[in-house]
């Protein structure tokens, strides 16, 4: 996606020299880069293998039926890869098929994966997505049920999320160069290049001191740029203002996209929208201290929700609650369901066999929700 409004002072992103990759940083962080790479965010995207690859392949479970009584869906494994084939019957004795490989996984598939492919040096999302919760193969999201499109082209802001370089070669606007790909959400992502900061680790002994650490330690930025450096995956799409990956660790987000913020009377969507929903809580706007990483930490796999709730009662007595009376001390094992309900997605949704299937969000506008109560 072009920029909205090119600037005068049009940012470049960093070049492919000044990253040096998570094993380089794992030499020193082993601890971090060993839990980090069991996370969400280190698989927002990944080369497929039997690992990353979560939906099935066995026969019977690797076909997806669709709305056209004489289209389905069949995905595949060979010597050669995993593929997704749409399979056609246009007359009692004839079939047609498209077959695509997967060259790309996106998602840990904590809620799904959706799978890429290369046309060429064009990269295109697939027309099936796996689906965590029902376990089973679906529509790609805005693909049209019981149709044969390979066509949804995957633009630069998709990839800023899911993956942490890329080298973009317009037009047309899903053009990159293959070999540039550095897939997952990498330790630099956070923290800025790292070529600068290595050197200067290996010269340590020589240099003077108080010499900077040349990185980026986003605990140190002001609150307003820690939520920035989150907010450029957990904020929805956007408008890019800049070319994508030219956004760093500690610089002001709206310069470089322009992001939704909407009114208190109007509806927010779950899916994507975590730091508009947090500063709409008054938990956020009470406070100038709180930011993502008070509850998350992103080093570490968080899959349980109740796990958070010890951080909710450093700022919350029990007694508070409104269910105190009745549930006691065992009100507190679990504050997330009830005050950060999962809600289902109006904006992402699949449309497979007839059906509509939406994915259930965590609401991030920490609030007390009527008939939420799950305890």
């Amino acid at each position: 996606m072009l920029p909205a409004s090119p600037s005068s002072e049009e940012k470049k992103p960093p070049p492919r020299l000044d990253y040096v990759g998570d094993s380089v940083c794992r030499s020193c962080h082993q601890e971090k880069g060993k839990t980090y790479a069991e996370t969400a965010h280190h698989f927002a995207s990944s080369w497929p293998s039997q690992r990353t690859m979560k939906g099935s392949f066995t026969p019977d479970s690797n076909v997806m039926k669709t709305a056209n009584p004489y289209l389905t869906f069949e995905m595949t494994v060979t010597e050669q890869g995993y593929f997704q084939s749409a399979v056609e019957k246009v007359s009692p004795t004839k079939k047609i098929s498209r077959t695509e490989r997967i060259d790309v996984v996106t998602g840990s598939a904590r809620k799904g994966q959706t799978y890429l492919f290369w046309k060429g040096d064009q990269l295109f999302q697939l027309p099936v997505t796996y689906w965590t919760d029902t376990g089973s193969w679906v529509n790609s999201p805005s693909y049209p049920d019981g149709s044969p499109h390979f066509d949804k082209a995957v633009i630069p802001r998709c990839l800023e999320c899911h993956a942490s370089y890329f080298e973009w070669m317009p037009p047309p606007v899903n053009r990159y160069r293959k070999t540039s790909l550095v897939l997952g959400v990498t330790c630099e992502k956070c923290h800025g290049p790292g070529r600068q900061h290595v050197a200067r680790h290996r010269l340590k002994s020589s240099l003077p001191a108080g010499t900077p650490e040349a990185i980026v330690n986003p605990s140190a930025l002001s609150r307003d740029r820690q939520i920035d450096l989150c907010g450029l995956c957990h904020s929805g799409n956007g408008t890019p203002l800049q070319p994508a990956l030219s956004f760093l660790p500690g610089d002001v987000l709206a310069d470089y996209i322009d992001i939704p913020y909407y009114s208190a009377e109007e509806a927010v969507d779950v899916h994507g929208s975590q730091v508009q929903t947090l500063k709409r809580s008054k938990c956020f706007q009470s406070t100038t201290t709180l930011t993502c990483t008070t509850c998350h930490d992103v080093h570490k796999p968080q899959v349980d929700a109740a796990a958070f709730s010890p951080r909710c009662l450093t700022c919350h007595e029990a007694k508070q609650c409104g269910e105190y009376a009745k549930l006691g001390e065992q009100g507190t094992r679990n504050c997330i369901d009830c005050h950060m309900p999962l809600q289902e997605s109006r904006v992402l949704f699949s449309n497979t066999n007839g059906k509509k299937l939406m994915p259930k969000v965590r609401n991030h506008q920490i609030g007390i929700y009527a008939g939420e109560n799950v305890h």
